[in-house]
């Protein structure tokens, strides 16, 4: 049940927002009574915590699943945007700012995952690509790392980049296509456009 609970509550939590789902929205949505809710979380911030965990290890564990494919570099990232746009198509609300906002402590906890996370899947991908001469040679990776995390991150902000203005797809798209474009040698270019080609067809 406990399982059961977590689920709907993401699922609740990411289309309505952190802020507005009740205690009494999920009992309702469920079925059951609040009081079997508080049988396995003793308060709402507990139950926001566990879900905000759970989806990020369920991303983490796809993520996980495209670097095990060794995909080419290139490619590679275009498989995990696919994979990161499926798993946001149903947020209706501006989740992370609704965390950020309401429960700072769980956003700084799943930040510094994301950092952990990201800067592992990201230094591998550009230490490959530079090893198959797709990404240019005299990249400091450190610092391409840190600053494509800040880039994803900084685009997820609603206030800076307004849905009705910056579509997700959309936003995620070009971001990736500015970062490629920063790094990739003539070689890897060749391999850009066509991803980008694909895209537009």
């Amino acid at each position: 049940m406990k399982e059961k609970i977590i689920q709907k509550a993401s699922e609740l939590f990411l289309n309505l927002g952190f802020k507005s789902v009740t205690m009494d929205d999920i009992a309702n949505e469920m079925g059951i009574s609040k009081k079997t809710i508080y049988t396995h979380f003793n308060n709402k911030t507990e139950l926001v915590l566990e879900a905000v965990l759970a989806v990020f290890h369920e991303i983490t564990c796809g993520i996980d699943h495209i670097q095990a494919l060794q995909k080419n570099p290139i490619e590679e990232l275009y498989e995990i945007k696919k994979f990161a746009l499926q798993q946001l198509k149903n947020e209706k609300s501006s989740p992370q700012y609704q965390l950020q906002k309401y429960y700072p402590e769980i956003y700084a906890t799943l930040k510094q995952r994301q950092f952990e996370k990201m800067a592992d899947c990201t230094l591998s991908n550009l230490k490959r690509g530079v090893a198959m001469g797709l990404y240019r040679e005299n990249l400091d990776i450190e610092f391409v790392s840190r600053i494509y995390f800040i880039g994803v991150s900084g685009i997820k902000d609603d206030q800076l980049f307004p849905m009705s203005q910056f579509p997700k797809a959309k936003l995620m798209e070009d971001y990736l296509e500015y970062h490629l474009r920063g790094i990739v040698t003539a070689n890897g270019l060749k391999i850009l456009n066509q991803f980008i080609n694909q895209q537009t067809n």
